[in-house]
């Protein structure tokens, strides 16, 4: 695996099991500073390797004062970097320190408000933010007393202890949680410390990283061939991309119909790469082995199963005619790292042998023996749309909506067949085609359509009928953990409805998915 560690300035997150590790990572990055997640048993030299411009501790379901509590290297409070610690974070360092955690009498949960205690010249942390603020808060514990070294910034009813500060190091701890956007003033705190603390410079541009990455990657490969698998997803485009820039007709790509895709989606693949890159296209038609491997199965799980064990043979019977090929592109990005926890091992990034099993491709087999290259794996999805326009892939394709893996297998429900995707393919691209009309694709994180296995009576003309049913789903989510449904208008609802009833042969009713996430996933399977 190529290291892709940029030389850049760092803000080092130490992540103690926080429900919000993604958004401080994400609110640090969206100051054009690169934030990098490692776990919070990281020693204090190996943090020093790093070189950072400022560390985070992250907030934890843990109590410091239990047994199972996790505390970090008390040495890296000697580095003289500047240290935050959210919620739990703090509830380390001030225990740390001679302070005192107890469990809250009053626990706090949800929006609060907080005074501060010092608006003098010290307060650089709350620098151009009011006295009294709304916070979020979620803790059961708080800091009773705070350590004689540090000196308090903010109370709130619940909390006497909200923000402090040591009195003569950069170090300081909020009990809230200023990356959640409840938060009122969070974007300000992050800033206040990334910039004026910290003295970052928003070097963390999709333009500074394709710069480096083109050259790193044109370096690290050599006259070597890569191959790349595409999806029809964005990911995988933008690997595409960046390493078309890096190593031209070096890339090799492969794109697997399997006979899953939406509607148009495989010409338009072919097309987009035809008309922007100069690379050899390997396009295989394997919609018959893998609806053949879909015969009688209804489980999503044993579906997802299937559809990766095809995958594998047919792309590695595929690979195996690019003989130059050393290496092996895959879409891999930062929430994918984060989520498997790989990149909390401060050793991990170094370079693999082999791959043997990765879910971006299905899974595939170590015996292939490439060396694999994941060039958005710093990256969050945001980023990675980003990166794309720097490369000059076209905006409709690089702000596409996500689309899973199994593809519509797992929007169809219950058994899978030709019939049942025709159908569903043609709803789908209608609902698509009216939001995009209406001006609504942009405002919606994913939109789609669901087959329902159930049939329902209706009239048509003067005639009964009894047809499948279709599902609308719309949400909207900032990181795709959490998901609430959008609230379409209700002549854009109408139409859609009225032109599936009319032009998809074999429905005759569509419902609308007002379910969030939690409790309901996005997808259905």
């Amino acid at each position: 695996m190529i290291d892709m560690s940029l030389d850049k300035e760092t803000i080092l997150i130490l992540d103690f099991g926080t429900q919000y590790l993604q958004l401080i990572a994400r609110r640090v990055r969206e100051l054009g500073v690169y934030s990098r997640v490692v776990s919070y048993s990281v020693s204090a030299e190996e943090v020093k390797s790093f070189s950072p411009c400022g560390i985070i501790l992250s907030g934890s379901p843990s109590s410091v004062y239990c047994e199972t509590g996790r505390s970090c290297d008390p040495k890296i409070f000697e580095l003289g970097v500047p240290v935050l610690g959210i919620c739990y974070g703090m509830q380390v360092m001030t225990r740390f320190f001679g302070g005192e955690v107890t469990p809250a009498s009053n626990r706090e949960y949800g929006r609060a408000s907080i005074q501060l205690t010092d608006l003098g010249e010290s307060s650089i942390f709350f620098a151009s933010t009011p006295p009294v603020q709304n916070v979020w808060m979620s803790h059961g514990d708080h800091v009773t007393r705070v350590p004689e070294e540090f000196e308090l910034l903010a109370r709130s009813f619940g909390s006497p202890v909200c923000a402090v500060r040591h009195r003569s190091k950069p170090l300081f701890g909020l009990q809230f949680h200023p990356e959640v956007i409840h938060t009122d003033y969070g974007v300000d705190i992050f800033k206040n410390f990334v910039y004026g603390i910290c003295g970052c410079q928003q070097n963390w541009t999709m333009h500074n990283f394709a710069e480096l990455a083109v050259e790193r990657f044109r370096n690290e490969i050599g006259g070597s061939d890569v191959i790349c698998g595409l999806s029809g997803g964005v990911d995988s485009a933008v690997v595409a991309a960046i390493l078309y820039r890096a190593i031209g007709r070096q890339l090799k790509c492969i794109l697997v119909d399997n006979g899953l895709m939406r509607k148009g989606e495989v010409e338009a693949v072919i097309r987009m790469f035809r008309n922007h890159f100069d690379i050899e296209l390997l396009v295989i038609d394997a919609s018959s082995d893998f609806m053949g491997c879909l015969i009688g199965v209804e489980d999503p799980q044993e579906k997802r199963r299937r559809i990766g064990h095809c995958f594998i043979e047919v792309f590695s019977g595929a690979a195996k005619k690019f003989n130059n090929a050393k290496f092996l592109a895959q879409g891999t990005i930062y929430p994918d790292i984060i989520e498997s926890g790989s990149s909390l091992d401060p050793k991990s990034d170094k370079p693999a042998a082999t791959i043997k099993l990765h879910h971006n491709v299905g899974g595939l087999p170590e015996e292939m023996d490439f060396e694999l290259v994941e060039p958005l794996r710093e990256l969050f999805k945001d980023e990675v749309r980003k990166l794309g326009i720097e490369l000059g892939l076209p905006v409709e394709f690089v702000g596409r909506h996500p689309f899973p893996g199994p593809g519509l297998a797992v929007r169809c429900l219950g058994e899978v067949t030709k019939e049942k995707l025709d159908r569903l393919r043609e709803a789908d691209a209608i609902v698509i085609e009216e939001i995009i009309k209406a001006e609504w694709y942009d405002k919606i994180s994913q939109a789609f359509a669901v087959l329902l296995p159930v049939k329902s009576v209706g009239v048509m003309g003067d005639g009964r009928t009894y047809d499948d049913a279709i599902a609308i789903r719309c949400v909207k989510t900032d990181d795709f953990m959490t998901a609430d449904w959008s609230e379409l208008p209700d002549y854009l609802l109408r139409k859609i409805s009225t032109r599936i009833i009319n032009e998809v042969i074999g429905i005759n009713r569509v419902v609308y998915d007002i379910s969030s996430k939690p409790p309901a996933t996005i997808e259905w399977e």
